[in-house]
């Protein structure tokens, strides 16, 4: 239909038409990208700049952004990708656009495992950072943690890209929704994570949940494709169980 891809960052990418009617069933989509036009529509901000002065300042995530700053680019990982032998060869350059027409709030931000580890801790923390500063109220961190898709489960996503997403599902066998920004386990994990635990992950194999219940919360990033690696994500369920000490 001439849609262009969501990385394209171009406006014609969100008119993406509907599969099904919303709360019908869930699948991946673009609807966090439109919550980030909303947020730029009521605060007069681009989102980047809007992350900049509410989130990311206060936190101290100063090596996160959508643009690539030349000292992050000295720092850049290369993106690699596991080959059908199982070997890994670094891809062509992987860069979204650096004068987009908006800024995805469904994903696009470059940043490190450290920033993002201030992000997980603020969700602990009740919405304060580590400096004390309270950047979103209690009863905010509460609501996003809440189960927000009815009686919706979270199913088995099947690849419509294989160079980049394996199909890909996290506990499967597990009940899984989604509350206003995390996958939700209700039950608990084999890997020690609580139930009522949020978590999520980028396309790059990087992965991160945030266990409320204990206080306990991880960050582990690769930089591999395609997602669910073979390798990456057992990897990834291996260093949870050994923060829990299982």
């Amino acid at each position: 239909m001439g849609v262009p891809g969501i990385t394209g960052c171009e406006n014609k990418a969100l008119t993406t038409p509907l599969l099904f009617d919303p709360g019908e069933r869930w699948d991946y989509g673009i609807n966090i990208d439109w919550a980030g036009k909303m947020v730029e529509a009521a605060s007069g901000k681009t989102l980047g700049q809007y992350f900049r002065d509410e989130l990311l300042g206060p936190l101290g995530m100063d090596s996160t952004g959508f643009f690539i700053t030349p000292t992050m680019r000295e720092r850049l990982a290369k993106i690699h990708h596991r080959g059908p032998d199982g070997a890994l060869a670094p891809d062509l350059a992987l860069e979204l656009p650096q004068q987009p027409e908006f800024e995805m709030g469904g994903g696009g931000l470059y940043s490190t495992a450290g920033d993002y580890l201030r992000f997980v801790r603020m969700m602990l923390n009740e919405g304060r950072s580590d400096r004390g500063r309270a950047v979103l109220k209690p009863e905010t961190v509460a609501l996003m943690s809440k189960n927000a898709m009815g009686a919706t489960k979270v199913v088995l996503l099947r690849t419509v890209a294989p160079p980049l997403s394996n199909d890909a599902e996290f506990f499967p066998g597990i009940d899984k929704q989604w509350g206003l920004s995390f996958m939700i386990n209700n039950a608990a994990a084999p890997t020690g994570r609580s139930a009522g635990s949020l978590a999520w992950a980028g396309l790059a194999n990087t992965y991160f949940w945030i266990d409320q219940k204990k206080g306990v919360g991880g960050v582990y990033v690769t930089q591999i494709l395609p997602f669910a690696d073979t390798k990456a994500l057992p990897l990834f369920y291996a260093f949870e169980s050994a923060i829990y000490g299982d």
